[in-house]
Order: C-alpha cells, then sequence, then structure tokens
C-alpha cells in the first residue's frame, strides 16, 4: 500500500511538471503557457527578469520587469501599474487571442497589449536582454520582429535602447512617468516628454500640464541647456526624425555598464550607474538641480526648503492630507488646515474672534498672486484679504498688495542671508492664537491702547529703516545667481572673530562658523587676492555657478575693501588627511575607492564639463572634503581661477603642497589640466597607504611609497603589503592593483602619456581596462630597456583607446628617497 502511494505522489509531481512548466530558464511565453504566483520570465543571457511583485507590505501585486544579476533589486517596467491585483497565485500572464494579457483571480481582463490580431497560436512574448519585452510570430525574435513593444510603453525608466518620443500624425508625446511614491509605481505627478510643438527638446511637466524644466533644443550634439553632455564617455545619444515620429534614443558605449534613466520620484530626471564595488546606483547627474525647483513638490500649503531636511513642511496651522504619503516621501496632496478659518465657522461670533495673520518672513513667494490695485496701504491689504473668506495669504511691498484665494503652492523658505526672501502674512484661524485677552476697565484699555499704538508705529518705522538699509545694501554687494554677499561684521560674529581654525593652505585659512539660521559654514579668509571688488566678484560669480556632487558648494563671499573671503558649506568629516594621516576614524577600503572615485569626478566637471576649463592646481587630501555620507567634495577648486594664471606667485603661497607638484609645472612650462592628473595619482598612492608618500614604512625603512608600489606591481608582489596596515589586509586585490596602475599612469614624467581625468572615471568604474604602466624616470624604479606598454583599452573593444609609449632604461634599482623634482617647491 505505500508503495502504491509512493508511486502515485510521484505521478502526480511528474504530471504537474508536465503541464505548469517552470518559466524560470525560458525566454518566452506561448500560447499554452502562463505565468502566475513566483514564476517568473527571464531574458537569455539573464539580464532581466519579469514577474509578479508587490512593494511592502502591500497586497497589491503587479507585472514588472527588474535587473536580475544586481543585489538591490530595481525595477524598470510595470504593466498594470494603475490596475494591481490582489491574488498572484490565482492571476496569470498569458497569450489570448494574439496578445499578451493579464487576468486577475476573476479572470477579469487587467491588462493588454491591445493589438488588433486575433491570431493567438503563432504569437510568442520574448524578454531580450535589453529590457524589452516583445510579441512576435517567432519565438526566438529580435526588437526588429516586434508586434508590439514593452519600449513603446516605458514607464518611469528609459533604458538603453529605448525611445522617449513624439507621434508626428497624432501630435501625441511618449511620457516617462514618475511612480507615485518609493512603495507605489502608480503614475505620479512628474513626467518626462519630448516637446509637442517640435523644438526637439525635452520638457518636464507636472500632473502634464506645467512645464518646469526643460533640457534646450539638440544642437546635433547635445541639448542646449545641457552641457554636462559634451564630454559624456558614457552614453551616446542620437536624434531620429521621420514622417511618422521623432525620437531621442541612447546606447552605452560598453556592455559591461548598467546605466538607467529614471524620472523620478522627486521630480528630477536623474542619470543612474550601477557600481558594482558598493553594490550601489551611483547618481551621476540630474535635473533640475534644487528639489525646491520642482513645480509644487511640496503641494498646497507645504513649504520647500533646501537648506534643510526633510524637504517639505506644512504651515504653521495646517498639518499634511495623508501622513502616510508625506512618511513616503510623496507630498503631492499638500496640507490642510488645522482649524477651519472663523469666516467659516460663524461670520459674527459672540465672543468677538476673528482670523488673524501671522507674519512668515525670508520666503520665495506662491504663485498666482492676485493684484489688489484698490488697497494702497497695508492695512487695506490686510482688509481686503481678512474680508474674503477664500483668502488664504496677503503680501505688501513696493510693488503693491497681492492677496491669494485657495490653495498656495511653490512656497519656498529661503535662508535667513538670502536677499530675495520676502514676507508673506498667513491667514490662520482665530484659535490658533492664543494669547490671553483680558479686560481691565476702559481707562487700562485707553492707556493701553495708546501705548500699544507708540509701539507699533516705532516697530513699523524700524522696519522701514532696516528695510530700507537692507535694499541699499543688497543694491550695493548683489551678485548674479544665488550666492549671498555677506558684510564682514556678519561673518566676524558668525565666526566668533575667526576663533575656530579648521585648517589652511596656500590660498588662506579656513574658520567654522554659525549663521543667524543656525546652519554651520566653513568660511575661508584669502590671501594674495590682489584684484578689484567688480573683477572679484565676477569671478566669485563665476565659480559659484558650477555645481556638483564632487564639488563643495559655494554659498557666498564677502568684499570689503581689501578683505576677501568665500563662504563654502560646513563639511562635518573634515578633510581627507585627517582620516588618512591622523588619529581619526579609519576608512575601509569601499569607502576608500569611493572616494577616489568621487574626486575623479569632480575633477572631470572642472576639467571637461564646465564652460571654461578650471586647473584645480592645487590637489591634495587637504583639499578633499568629506561630507556626512562620507562623499568626497573637492575644495577651493576656484582659487587658481580667482588669483589667475601667474604660477610663479602661485607657487610662492604653496610650499605646504610639496610632493604633488608635477615635474612640469616646477620646470616653468605651461600648465595643463594634466598637472592635476599627476596631483590625483599622488594622492591615490597616500589613499592606499595611508600615509604620506615619502613617510618612513611600517617595517621601519624610507621608501617612497610610489616606486615601492609600482615596482610590487611590476613585479608580481605581494600587493597587500601595500595597504594601510589598519585596514589588516580587509580590501579587494584586484581594485588596490586598478588604483596603483591608474596611479603610476598619472604621474607619468611626460603629460601626454597621463590620462585623462574622464578617462580615469572611465577605468575606475570598470568601463575601460588598465594596463600595466612604465614605470617614470622621476620615480627612479628600473623597467626592461624599450618596453612596449599599452595604457588603456575599451574592455569590450567598442569605444577603443589606446596609448603606447616605449620607455627607456631608467635604473637599475629603486633609489630609497624621492626625487627632488617631484616633491619640491622652488
Amino acid at each position: 500500500m505505500k508503495k502504491k502511494s509512493w508511486l502515485s505522489c510521484f505521478l502526480i509531481i511528474c504530471f504537474s511538471l508536465h503541464t505548469y512548466p517552470s518559466l524560470s530558464a525560458l525566454t518566452t511565453i506561448s500560447s499554452n503557457q502562463s505565468l502566475s504566483g513566483d514564476q517568473t520570465l527571464v531574458s537569455k543571457d539573464g539580464n532581466f527578469e519579469l514577474g509578479f511583485f508587490n512593494k511592502g507590505n502591500s497586497s497589491k501585486y503587479y507585472i514588472g520587469m527588474w535587473y536580475k544579476k544586481i543585489s538591490l533589486k530595481t525595477y524598470v517596467w510595470v504593466a498594470n501599474r494603475d490596475d494591481p491585483v490582489s491574488d498572484k497565485s490565482a492571476s496569470k500572464l498569458a497569450i489570448s487571442d494574439g496578445n499578451l494579457v493579464l487576468l486577475d483571480q476573476s479572470k477579469n481582463l487587467v491588462w493588454s497589449t491591445n493589438l488588433s490580431s486575433n491570431s493567438s497560436n503563432s504569437v510568442f512574448a520574448v524578454l531580450l536582454d535589453t529590457g524589452n519585452i516583445i510579441l512576435s510570430n517567432r519565438p526566438n525574435a529580435s526588437a526588429s520582429d516586434a508586434l508590439w513593444q514593452s519600449f513603446d510603453f516605458p514607464s518611469d525608466t528609459w533604458l538603453p535602447g529605448g525611445k522617449i518620443k513624439l507621434d508626428k500624425i497624432t501630435k501625441k508625446p511618449q511620457y516617462l512617468t514618475s511612480w507615485k511614491n518609493s512603495e507605489d509605481p502608480a503614475t505620479g505627478l512628474f513626467s518626462l516628454e519630448l516637446d509637442p510643438n517640435g523644438t526637439n527638446s525635452y520638457l518636464i511637466l507636472w500632473n502634464k500640464t506645467q512645464q518646469y524644466w526643460t533640457s534646450g533644443s539638440w544642437n546635433g550634439q547635445i541639448f542646449s541647456l545641457v552641457p554636462e553632455m559634451r564630454s559624456n564617455y558614457i552614453y551616446n545619444f542620437n536624434f531620429e526624425n521621420n514622417a511618422n515620429e521623432s525620437y531621442f534614443t541612447y546606447s552605452l558605449y560598453s556592455n559591461s555598464i548598467i546605466s538607467r534613466f529614471v524620472m523620478d520620484v522627486s521630480g528630477q530626471i536623474k542619470q543612474l550607474t550601477w557600481l558594482e564595488s558598493t553594490q550601489q546606483w551611483n547618481l551621476f547627474w540630474s535635473q533640475p538641480r534644487g528639489q525646491c525647483q520642482v513645480y509644487a513638490f511640496c503641494g498646497a500649503f507645504g513649504s520647500c526648503n533646501e537648506i534643510s531636511k526633510p524637504s517639505c513642511n506644512c504651515l504653521n496651522g495646517y498639518e499634511p492630507k495623508s501622513q502616510s504619503d508625506w512618511d513616503l516621501g510623496d507630498y503631492s496632496k499638500g496640507c490642510v488646515k488645522t482649524n477651519k478659518f472663523q469666516c467659516e465657522v460663524s461670520p459674527n461670533p459672540s465672543n468677538g474672534a476673528k482670523d488673524r495673520f501671522l507674519t512668515k518672513s525670508n520666503l520665495a513667494l506662491p504663485e498666482q498672486a492676485q493684484p489688489v490695485v484698490e488697497a494702497g496701504l497695508s492695512e487695506q491689504c490686510e482688509s481686503t484679504c481678512l474680508s474674503n473668506c477664500s483668502c488664504t495669504a496677503y503680501a505688501y511691498n513696493s510693488s503693491g498688495c497681492f492677496i491669494w484665494r485657495g490653495e498656495l503652492l511653490n512656497l519656498q523658505q529661503l535662508s535667513q542671508d538670502d536677499s530675495n526672501g520676502q514676507t508673506l502674512f498667513l491667514k490662520l484661524a482665530a484659535s490658533e492664537f492664543h494669547d490671553s485677552k483680558s479686560n481691565k476697565g476702559t481707562t487700562i484699555g485707553i492707556v493701553g491702547g495708546a501705548v500699544g499704538g507708540i509701539v507699533i508705529l516705532l516697530v513699523l518705522v524700524l522696519i522701514l529703516v532696516i528695510r530700507r538699509r537692507k535694499r541699499l545694501s543688497g543694491a550695493r554687494t548683489s551678485v548674479e545667481g544665488s550666492l549671498i554677499a555677506f558684510a564682514y561684521r556678519d561673518l566676524q560674529n558668525a565666526t566668533k572673530n575667526f576663533s575656530e581654525k579648521l585648517g589652511g593652505g596656500g590660498f588662506g585659512s579656513v574658520f567654522k562658523g554659525i549663521l543667524p539660521d543656525s546652519s554651520v559654514i566653513a568660511v575661508k579668509k584669502l590671501e594674495s587676492i590682489s584684484q578689484g571688488e567688480k573683477q572679484f566678484r565676477t569671478e566669485v560669480s563665476t565659480i559659484g555657478t558650477v555645481q556638483h556632487v564632487n564639488l563643495v558648494r559655494l554659498r557666498g563671499f564677502c568684499s570689503e575693501g581689501d578683505k576677501r573671503l568665500l563662504v563654502y558649506d560646513y563639511m562635518p568629516n573634515g578633510s581627507l588627511d585627517s582620516h588618512l594621516f591622523q588619529n581619526s576614524k579609519v576608512l575601509d577600503w569601499k569607502v576608500r575607492f569611493q572616494i577616489a572615485l568621487g574626486i575623479a569626478r569632480g575633477l572631470t566637471y572642472l576639467h571637461e564639463k564646465c564652460r571654461d576649463c578650471i586647473i584645480h592646481c592645487d590637489v591634495k587630501p587637504e583639499n578633499i572634503l568629506i561630507d556626512s555620507e562620507f562623499c568626497p567634495k573637492v575644495a577651493d577648486f576656484g582659487l587658481a581661477k580667482l588669483v589667475g594664471r601667474d604660477f610663479s606667485r602661485v607657487l610662492t603661497t604653496m610650499r605646504g603642497t610639496r610632493g604633488y607638484l608635477a615635474p612640469e609645472w616646477i620646470s616653468g612650462v605651461a600648465i595643463t589640466a594634466k598637472a592635476d592628473v599627476y596631483s590625483y595619482g599622488m594622492m591615490l598612492f597616500e589613499l592606499v597607504s595611508g600615509r604620506r608618500n615619502s613617510d618612513p614604512s611600517g617595517d621601519g625603512q624610507i621608501r617612497f611609497f610610489p616606486t615601492w608600489a609600482a615596482n610590487t606591481v611590476h613585479q608580481g608582489g605581494n600587493v597587500i603589503s601595500l595597504l594601510d596596515s589598519r585596514l589588516d589586509g580587509n580590501a579587494d586585490v584586484e581594485e588596490i592593483i586598478r588604483i596603483i596602475k591608474i596611479a603610476a599612469w598619472c604621474v607619468q614624467d611626460d603629460e601626454t602619456h597621463r590620462p585623462s581625468m574622464g578617462q580615469v572615471v572611465q577605468i575606475l568604474e570598470g568601463v575601460l581596462d588598465v594596463a600595466l604602466p612604465p614605470i617614470p624616470r622621476s620615480l627612479q624604479a628600473f623597467i626592461d630597456d624599450h618596453e612596449e606598454i599599452v595604457f588603456f583599452t575599451d574592455s569590450n573593444s567598442t569605444h577603443n583607446s589606446q596609448v603606447k609609449t616605449s620607455v627607456s632604461t631608467a635604473s637599475s634599482q629603486a633609489k630609497s628617497i624621492i626625487s627632488s623634482t617631484s616633491t619640491t617647491s622652488p
């Protein structure tokens, strides 16, 4: 009996396997197959996977596609984003009447490809390795055989090979639309489209109606308002234009890169690249840069700020309409009044309570203000808003009276020192004010009223005087862009008379300060800056427009008399040298590798992606600052521009930078961006060893570390012995070798043999392979006579770039002390 039972079970299992074949290894769905439950469809080479998914603890399920080969589950396409199903086991994705359809547990049609064909026997759903699911008459089809493809119906992600197009016949654009929030793939408020007016530019829209960003028109190489594309070495963009449609598409120069464009829930279009070394997505580019530039990001009665987190807060007297949405970063529903206006409850209350106004300062005022011509005085302006129950706020300034009826949108809180800030008077319910109103007799009331009137009059006079002074000061010290022109006395107060010194260098000393709004700043007092005020302000204005995630943000400046100061964001983790050479927190290898990559990206931006090439001239660990997330920020990047190109004078102020100066700089020839590359290479050696290049090694011997490291890699020695001893050998050996090879290439004697910083980024990201470099003669290391070395080659031979050099014999053995030509200032 037991034997028979066992045989029955075996037959049932076999039958089940035959009836419901596993799709985990298949790339197609045919008419006799369906997908349900935990079954998935996988592309041929395993790049992408498609199946049912849900987010968080939600009981809503979607058919979606995600990357299969990366550890962080990242969704790139959702079929039924606005129509989830509740039971993934009873629902199924199948072929029906020549279409790919999703049926719920009740067999109701939830989603379909909506083709008119009714031939189901010869139709196959094929998941391609590009992340494109297609319907075709052939099981081994390509995109060119597609009857229907998901690339024509993107959700929030634009993959390489996909299109964002405009149908010229219907004039309907194709949208790339954000998720509702991080946990809900439903259609969100933000979308990217190709301008239907034929300007060949991309627009980002709120609710598909309100434009708040444009890429500028396509000029054949880049979008006019996206200059960063000029040196984009990862992506290849193409514009196609025919009678039926126009569209942009892009490809990657290397198939080893995983990258995507996303219309993010933040309302920003983001370019992200997967970094295998950190198992994270790296933000490569985003627009618009400021979160508060996103239209209505904080919703009605929400105030946006870029000073602190979170970016959105409800105005006084208001609370989130949906706290759960706010917790997920979805602020679109905005805020609602905590208490109704008195005029909504009872226009003539027996207790005499009236709605009142709360003064909100330093704001960028909301949109859709209505001017009130007849309100010539501030009291009339207030009365106009108070008498209209739909009025929610008013402003009174030199331009007159303005009121807002209904919702307030795009309200932004500015910093206390922003000269563009204005005052808004926000109407609140009488119950929001809790001041006590005593009634102690007519005489006291009259006296109190008189005194109060005098006080109010004095306050108004004082406010007018202060505003007048502010206007005069603003007119005298205004500068283009968002930079703040600080008064010297304000910075003296903020820094407690420059009492807390953070560090110093060739261009001056840096002090810690705290502004009245409690934000922490770093103030640099510049030395040897002789420009006049107008020239200085012009140069600072230019530097202030340079923004990158790996560059320290310039907040403002001071130019009074002969005083020249720059104000930066304060970096809580200090400079890189404190982590490498002092008894500070030891950085693990992964963090060091990411710091090396971040610095390279920052320098690439300065060299290749700004309107004018900016040469840093002083790359060293002291000028690399670390933020709270251990993201590196290149500092002092504009100071060489401020002092000009008189390098002999600059060098006299840079005697503390010994060990990072390129040979050609010391020899007096013209300087190019390759001088920064040399300094960066010297710094890479120090990232590996955790000590100054010329300091004694762990065994007490005095060895110039770059020489030792280059020789060790050349001879196939123990590279772990080169690693900072505090890391106990915990590092990726291949990454150490790659770093040392890059460093050796960066410090080549001939600057033409050095890579550009853009190429360094490609090597660090794994886009390009790096070969064994010749050891520079200045490092006094031995190499084979006339050895021919290949600098770097693309790992996929699709974007090949080779540099070969023949190197003569340098020396029979490495010298123990650094050559003076590469380490000392004149």
